[in-house]
């Protein structure tokens, strides 16, 4: 780290960093992503010069090292962050940079760093002027109601139903402290931190893989539902699930092969169902592999992304009725949430994931989303406890920074 920028003060330590390179981008109107993968101590971080709209058949194994940004709406535009920086932190330190566009990024690190105050600051971010919210329990309750009446008419099979909740930020909050205490409170998930000036800022944990690919040679999915609340002394194997829960999980594994079939797909692996721990809570997880190369399938990734979002998961079955519903009825646009975000040819690998577990981020206010899958079985107060549970996972990680 002392390599890449001298100071005659103490030595910055990864907050630091992340603090100036993120104003610093924010004052300069540049687009910022940045995550940790599962299971994976290292954080990355990307800077993005112009944010770039892709169209919805677009190539994913073809575009240069960035990250994506889609909203939940398949109609809209994916938003597009290539990595005109690219930073890479371990061990709360800044790694030495390896390639050139990682050289790049460190002579204009060092530039920042000269530029900036020594004194420790709040981090800026992009905002955006208008955040819906939808939050209030009766309301809920009634729509969870109204979409059970739908399925008992044979309309629909499953209707995943969300909610909002704004919470206030308290002013010695600071975005980079939420990010790293999600890193470390949540080490099995993807999170992120992603504000541009289109998107504004947002903020996650998710456990859901959408598109995972390795080499452009694997392609990975999974099938992720049902909803516990997890106790630490919990043994995964012995967990009990309900019919109203199998059967929501299968639905979305039907989901998926369906997808497959769609486009003649029978070569697959398919691993699970299996409890997981997500946060404080336990979903039901299967994990599909296929080998591009022995399928001869190279564009798997994007045929399959096109084809899988919104899945069964975050929307319903069948999508076109449950997309119709969700408009007409849940109240507020979703934006981002529930759409999908990562990392896209990075390090040989594309990781994109649902994006669930979510914040939007506006000046001192923070609007929390979650949702919850409806079946014939559901009951409307108990969809509504099992959305408090996903909020507590954003909750407890704003208050603990305090």
């Amino acid at each position: 780290m002392d390599t890449l920028v001298s100071e005659k003060s103490s030595p910055l330590t990864e907050i630091d960093y992340l603090s100036r390179i993120i104003t610093h981008a924010v004052d300069q109107h540049f687009s910022v992503a940045l995550w940790k993968l599962p299971n994976n101590p290292v954080r990355q971080l990307v800077l993005s010069r112009q944010t770039q709209l892709l169209k919805k058949n677009e190539t994913i194994e073809e575009l240069k090292t960035g990250f994506i940004f889609s909203p939940f709406d398949p109609e809209r535009e994916s938003l597009y962050l290539e990595a005109d920086f690219s930073f890479s932190f371990s061990q709360n330190e800044l790694r030495p940079p390896e390639t050139p566009s990682e050289i790049t990024s460190a002579e204009w690190l060092k530039n920042v760093i000269r530029s900036s105050s020594t004194t420790r600051f709040k981090t800026k971010f992009h905002n955006q002027v208008k955040i819906d919210e939808q939050g209030e329990q009766k309301f809920y309750v009634n729509l969870v109601s109204r979409g059970i009446a739908e399925l008992e008419k044979g309309s629909m099979e499953k209707i995943v139903l969300s909610r909002t909740l704004s919470v206030l930020l308290p002013d010695d909050v600071d975005v980079v402290n939420v990010f790293e205490e999600l890193c470390d409170t949540y080490p099995d998930a993807m999170v992120s931190f992603i504000s541009s000036p289109e998107a504004g800022t947002w903020m996650g944990a998710t456990p859901e893989v959408l598109v995972g690919l390795e080499d452009n040679t694997i392609f990975k999915t999974v099938a992720l539902a049902g909803t516990k609340t997890f106790q630490e002394d919990v043994n995964l194997k012995t967990v009990a699930w309900t019919q109203k829960e199998i059967e929501e999980q299968a639905l979305v594994e039907r989901y998926i092969i369906s997808c497959f079939k769609k486009i003649r797909l029978r070569e697959y692996d398919e691993h699970g169902p299996k409890t997981i721990v997500a946060g404080n809570v336990l979903h039901l997880k299967s994990e599909f592999t296929v080998d591009m190369k022995a399928t001869n399938f190279p564009q798997l990734g994007s045929v399959m992304l096109q084809l899988l979002h919104p899945t069964s998961a975050v929307c319903g079955m069948p999508l076109e009725y449950a997309l119709k519903f969700l408009k007409d009825h849940e109240g507020y646009d979703r934006q981002y949430y529930a759409g999908y975000l990562g990392p896209v040819n990075f390090n040989n690998q594309t990781s994109l994931f649902v994006n669930l577990r979510c914040m939007q981020l506006q000046d001192d206010r923070a609007l929390l989303y979650a949702g919850a899958g409806v079946t014939i079985d559901s009951d409307p107060k108990e969809e509504w406890i099992e959305t408090e549970m996903k909020l507590n996972t954003l909750l407890k990680v704003i208050h603990h920074t305090q």
